[in-house]
């Protein structure tokens, strides 16, 4: 679905965080060949990109530059090239990764991935793609194009257990060229060399060295149900998403932030502090009728639906907005 070449490969590791983390690693080591004299390096990713990012950075000892969006609050070419430009031509560090996001925690937004796929090859930068919760959405015809790009990518995640409905925790992390990520990866030990042979090893495409099969659950459901379950499953996910902004739009009480672009549906409601927000959110927990914890976009609270069971109804949704 994603368009890599058969020769293409990975590993499933605990979530995102570790399969991000694996990636830029490997990402780093690549860029240390190439340039063996810079002392300092930098991931390039938007403001709205996963947290996960940082805190990979943070055990790196890497520095972050993070770019606006543009106005759709998207990351793309134009601006990442210009901010890693002026960075390269003003300072002694250097970007060693760039990170699109298909898919955003917070608002459900894809990046440019096209144009950052492009931006990263002028510039001979890997291009990660963290698709933890959005890549799934490749699985649906009706925004497949908005995936657009990450073929181009050296390496992307996305979480099975998230929109493609396997349990915790299983993130698929997945490399153009794995042998790349064997180089960084495999851990060499006298008492682990008689594992090093031509045949596929997990543990070495990852941080970790013990593991469990993570991909089972996944694998097996899939065989059972086949793709194109996946396919329905997840537009059932992005339908629900559009008829939920409609009711939202028409709620007297209720401001949509943007379209859902996925299947996440940011709203606010009109005259709220964040302390009620709050207070409604725990309420609604307590009550057992739903878990919708607020979040914030550009300083204010908001609440958002995110929708990855396909078994979520309308008649849900309504029941919930008729406690605002």
């Amino acid at each position: 679905m994603v368009g890599f070449p058969q020769s293409s490969g990975g590993v499933f590791v605990q979530g995102g965080t570790i399969g991000n983390l694996s990636a830029l690693v490997v990402a780093r080591d690549q860029a240390r060949k190439a340039h063996p004299d810079v002392t300092r390096w930098v991931i390039a990713c938007s403001a709205e990109s996963h947290s996960s990012i940082t805190s990979a950075a943070h055990v790196m000892d890497v520095d972050v530059l993070k770019i606006d969006t543009n106005g759709e609050l998207r990351l793309d070419g134009a601006h990442v090239g210009a901010a890693i430009d002026e960075l390269h031509a003003t300072t002694s560090k250097r970007v060693f990764a760039i990170v699109g996001t298909a898919g955003s925690t917070n608002l459900g937004v894809v990046d440019d991935l096209a144009s950052l796929a492009q931006a990263a090859k002028e510039r001979k930068i890997w291009f990660h793609v963290d698709g933890a919760y959005g890549l799934a959405g490749i699985c649906a015809p009706s925004v497949r194009h908005l995936f657009n790009g990450v073929e181009d990518a050296d390496s992307f995640i996305v979480d099975p257990h998230k929109w493609l409905f396997a349990p915790f925790d299983a993130c698929a992390l997945v490399y153009r060229n794995p042998a790349l990520a064997k180089e960084t990866h495999t851990q060499h030990a006298s008492y682990l060399e008689t594992l090093h042979g031509d045949s596929w090893s997990p543990s070495d495409y990852a941080i970790h060295l013990t593991r469990r099969v993570r991909g089972l659950p996944f694998w097996f459901s899939l065989a059972a149900h086949g793709s194109d379950a996946y396919s329905e499953a997840v537009e059932a996910g992005i339908r629900l998403a559009k008829d939920s902004a409609e009711l939202i739009k028409a709620h007297p009480n209720l401001d949509l932030v943007i379209e859902p672009e996925l299947s996440i549906v940011a709203f606010t409601r009109k005259g709220w502090s964040p302390q009620q927000y709050q207070q409604w959110a725990d309420d609604l927990l307590e009550k057992q009728i739903g878990f919708i914890p607020p979040s914030k976009h550009e300083g204010e609270s908001i609440l958002r639906f995110a929708f990855v069971n396909p078994w979520t109804s309308m008649e849900d949704v309504q029941m919930i907005l008729e406690t605002l």
